[in-house]
């Protein structure tokens, strides 16, 4: 199967924090070099693209599942591979490799679209994920739209605050014990009081991209098989559907609206059923999985 390309943009429906360098109590964004069209180089706040593979991934990872039924009979470092990619370690057994590996991506879609590491190898995968860059001046010439908004002014600084509870009228039947305070010298030799209780309240910032700001960003799947496009497609849907982009998302950061488009005589969407094809070879996908311990 031929090579297919997905284009378009992420436009935030919430604030995007992808976090970079932390400066005492503010997290800025992630940031790159970027020349501009007068030569000039830029510090840019740019989202990877680890991110948004890393959303794909867990998405991947959970129609799999829901296909096949695997909670509890998996060893861990398959999970891990099939959720977050794994890690590299020294295998029990003989690395990954010949017609264990071969068999091993074409029965686990999961594994042939986006790779990972298990078995004591590297695994590629079919899919290529590029960064996310935002619709700004600095930009205009890589995203080929024009921008009058400077990255310098981009963005924003979202302030939060971890607030105690020592003063709630019910903590007290929480805690197993009072909070207590014990002194101790400051710097200028007077007394500080520290709370060992861990109930002291903290300021601290968010750097993000504001809700509404566009972002251009691609998909490639490198010669896919037909099991691999038609996983990948219900994959992409479901991100469409449910667009999440970058950190904090469990405090309402990275919702984007998803508009990826391809040639669609490039990708002619096969009507193959991959939920069918890989509940018929459970067996065969469960051993397979183990040869990633």
């Amino acid at each position: 199967m031929q090579t297919i390309t997905w284009k378009g943009t992420l436009t935030a429906r919430s604030a995007i924090a992808h976090g970079g360098e932390t400066r005492g109590t503010i997290t800025l964004l992630r940031r790159e070099l970027v020349a501009t069209a007068a030569g000039t180089l830029v510090h840019v706040p740019i989202v990877s693209g680890n991110t948004t593979r890393g959303r794909l991934r867990r998405i991947g990872e959970e129609l799999l599942r829901d296909a096949l039924g695997y909670e509890g009979a998996l060893h861990p470092a398959a999970a891990h591979t099939l959720r977050g990619g794994g890690a590299l370690a020294k295998s029990s057994g003989e690395p990954l490799s010949g017609s264990r590996l071969r068999d091993l991506r074409d029965l686990v879609p999961q594994i042939g679209v986006f790779g990972g590491a298990g078995g004591g190898t590297i695994i590629s995968g079919a899919l290529d994920v590029g960064k996310v860059v935002p619709h700004v001046a600095e930009t205009s010439r890589i995203t080929g739209v024009a921008s009058s908004l400077s990255a310098f002014s981009a963005t924003q600084l979202e302030a939060y605050t971890r607030q105690s509870d020592e003063n709630h009228h019910d903590f007290a039947t929480v805690a197993a014990a009072p909070v207590t305070a014990e002194l101790r010298i400051d710097d200028t030799g007077r007394p500080d009081p520290v709370e060992r209780g861990g109930g002291h309240q903290m300021l601290f910032h968010v750097e993000t991209f504001p809700i509404g700001t566009v972002f251009s960003t691609w998909l490639r799947l490198r010669r896919p098989t037909p099991l691999e496009a038609a996983f990948f497609h219900d994959v992409l849907d479901e991100f469409r559907s449910d667009g999440r982009l970058g950190g904090r998302v469990g405090v309402g950061h990275g919702e984007v609206l998803v508009e990826l488009d391809t040639d669609a005589a490039a990708d002619p969407r096969e009507d193959l059923d991959w939920r069918a094809v890989v509940q018929e070879n459970r067996a065969q996908i469960l051993t397979a999985l183990a040869a990633l311990a």
